[in-house]
């Protein structure tokens, strides 16, 4: 598997990819959609997010997202009620 962006995270990736992966093979393709792995996912999402700051990488995020920004499904929809 990958490293994170931050070293700091590397543990909390390894746990999560872990927990991610054995949730997809065992429950997800055999028709469980139930959500598992979140909170390790927060921990290290928290953890990502703190990484991108340190790195000054969320400026760049800040400016790519004006140039180009995401629209979801859900804020297209709004309009056509």
């Amino acid at each position: 598997m990958s490293q994170s962006i931050g070293s700091q995270c590397n543990e909390l990736k390894k746990e999560y990819d872990t927990c991610f992966n054995k949730w997809y093979s065992e429950k997800f393709l055999k028709g469980d959609v139930r959500p598992e792995c979140e909170e390790l996912f927060k921990k290290y999402k928290d953890c990502v997010m703190i990484a991108v700051k340190q790195k000054q990488i969320d400026k760049l995020l800040v400016e790519a997202r004006k140039d180009d920004p995401f629209i979801s499904s859900s804020s297209e929809n709004k309009g056509k009620s």
